[in-house]
């Protein structure tokens, strides 16, 4: 038995799977704060009536709770240090932060060229401290060749302050490009405590109930990670929401399907592809306040609009906030929102229709409009927010690697002519979404829960991070925090550290518990670097990230279970 729970920033969903079978689904309305526990305690019971927890191999959390918190701009202030080292104008990034540049430099090779000033760092912490910040990103230009630089100005940190909370960058990522880590460092960083309070909710809920099964953590590229490890990185779940979303859709409908995926929710509205059955893989990787991370994702966005979102009057129009204070009006909630409109077009039975004719009522009194026209008007508004994002991620996909594969596989330039739409909202507005689109609308059965669906059918994944340096020898694997020395060095080339890597994620799976094929593990990256010394190459540096392959583990139903609600 599976169990996938995906807690949103309106709903907590849960399901049980056997056999490709759903067993039992749940939606509870997600309780903030401390109360999240209980939500979470509220959807694994419901779905784990009279089922014994020593039955259960594997339960995978997702959430929008991180993607909610930075589309909102609820995240708490962060302060970056960075040391870009000469040659680097960091003011050219504009990286929207508290920021100072620090002396102090690491080269390529990992060589310490310009030494740390203590007293320069002492000087910054003591102006960020008179401005209230006690979150702090260090990051390295080099770092991930060497890590003493960014250690050390940690360390001068929790020696001053020991209640801050720090982030390195070469923790973060290994890969070379500056912007992209300290944007991801940033995220982290300002992620940390509302992440750190989102898995001690599942803990405790996993300890009330005595559930001992293998617990992981949807990841934004629809791969999993075990819990324990999740914290180091929050940030890899920024997009974990729309992964799991797409995971859903694509266990939902028949093989070799291609489709935009459309996920209404309360807060947020999240948009992928899928492409002959798989879900397009981002080339760039997440890009979050339209910078991009080091994160690995799918080729998702999420669209701050939802069926909750807050609905305010301005001047002679309508203004859909980016932000959620509540339930909507109809259902109690305190203030106007699209779920309103829909109910009074009939177009959902979610809620009180009177109070939802109040809500437009609110918005129609200010506006000199009716009741119908107003939510009308939402609609459109809506629809049109999501329709014009839909045509823009067109644009960003058809520049991915893989879309391009996908047409030259089929001769000609060619879209997706179908909209599959998931979520508590989808059968409002996905009908809608697709006639602006020309698109066919398809809404799947247990499409308000396909979410916790993803989660519990997504393939447990397991990642590895080797480094080889030939001319001094040594290897690191960044998971185990394992270095080894390297035989052979002179010898030693790209498909040995690729072999090196593998060596290890197999011992790592082993760990878990995670089968894995060694034809079917992913190269994720693999660079190679000449070390070169008096016009004459004295070794190699090597880094490769290799990961036991994603997908789903099946596919939902058999017989009525695939039945389609065509709109």
């Amino acid at each position: 038995m599976y169990v996938g729970v995906d807690v949103g920033g309106t709903f907590t969903d849960a399901v049980l799977l056997e056999k490709n079978h759903v067993l039992a689904t749940a939606k509870v309305p997600t309780k903030g704060g401390e109360e999240l526990l209980i939500s979470i305690l509220e959807a694994l019971d419901s779905v784990l009536r009279d089922v014994d927890p020593a039955r259960l191999k594997r339960v995978v959390f997702s959430t929008t709770i991180i993607t909610n918190f930075i589309a909102s701009h609820k995240y708490d202030d962060v302060a970056l240090l960075l040391i870009p080292g000469p040659g680097l104008d960091c003011n050219y990034f504009n990286f929207n932060a508290k920021t100072h540049i620090l002396s102090g430099a690491i080269d390529y090779r990992g060589r310490e060229i310009i030494t740390l000033k203590e007293e320069e760092i002492e000087a910054v912490l003591s102006e960020l401290a008179l401005e209230g910040f006690n979150k702090i990103g260090v990051v390295g230009k080099f770092s991930p060749r060497n890590t003493a630089h960014e250690k050390k100005v940690a360390a001068i940190v929790k020696g001053r302050y020991p209640d801050w909370h720090v982030e390195l960058g070469s923790r973060i990522g290994v890969q070379l490009n500056f912007p992209r880590r300290v944007h991801t460092t940033y995220l982290t960083c300002a992620t940390y405590e509302p992440y750190h309070k989102f898995v001690d909710s599942v803990r405790q809920a996993l300890v009330k109930r005595e559930i001992c099964a293998d617990i992981y953590i949807l990841k934004a590229d629809g791969g999993t990670m075990p819990l324990d490890n999740s914290e180091e990185l929050p940030v890899e779940t920024i997009f974990s929401g729309p992964a799991a979303s797409t995971l859903g859709v694509q266990a939902l409908i028949p093989p070799r399907e291609t489709a935009v995926v459309v996920d209404v929710g309360g807060t947020t509205t999240d948009l992928a592809l899928i492409l002959s059955g798989q879900p397009l893989l981002s080339a760039k990787g997440a890009r979050v306040e339209n910078r991009l991370t080091q994160v690995r994702a799918l080729a998702v966005k999420s669209v701050p609009v939802g069926g909750d979102s807050v609905l305010k009057c301005s001047g002679n129009g309508i203004d859909i906030l980016p932000e959620r204070l509540g339930m909507a009006y109809c259902m109690g909630g305190p203030v106007p929102t699209p779920t309103d409109a829909l109910r009074v077009l009939e177009l959902t039975r979610l809620g009180d229709e009177e109070r939802a004719r109040e809500a437009m009522n609110l918005l129609g009194n200010v506006l000199g409009m009716g009741t119908e026209e107003v939510a009308e008007k939402v609609i459109n508004m809506v629809v049109g927010k999501i329709t014009s994002e839909v045509q823009n991620m067109f644009l960003e996909w058809e520049r991915e690697p893989a879309y391009r594969v996908w047409e030259i596989l089929h001769k000609h330039k060619v879209r997706p002519e179908m909209v599959v739409g998931v979520g508590g909202g989808a059968a409002g507005f996905i009908s809608l979404v697709a006639g602006e689109l020309g698109c066919r609308s398809i809404i799947p059965r247990y499409a308000s829960v396909a979410n916790a669906i993803g989660a519990a059918v997504a393939m447990p994944t397991l990642q590895i991070n080797l480094r080889a340096d030939t001319e001094q020898g040594y290897y690191i694997i960044q998971e185990e925090g394992f270095q080894g020395s390297i035989k052979n060095r002179r010898s030693f080339n790209k498909q040995n550290a690729l072999d090196l890597a593998r060596e290890w994620l197999i011992k790592r799976a082993q760990k878990y518990g995670v089968e894995v094929v060694p034809a079917e593990i992913e190269i994720i990256r693999q660079e190679a670097f000449n070390m070169i010394r008096g016009w004459v190459t004295t070794g190699k540096l090597f880094d490769v990230t290799i990961q036991t392959p994603r997908g789903i583990i099946e596919r939902i139903g058999l017989g009525e279970d695939t039945l389609w609600l065509d709109q």
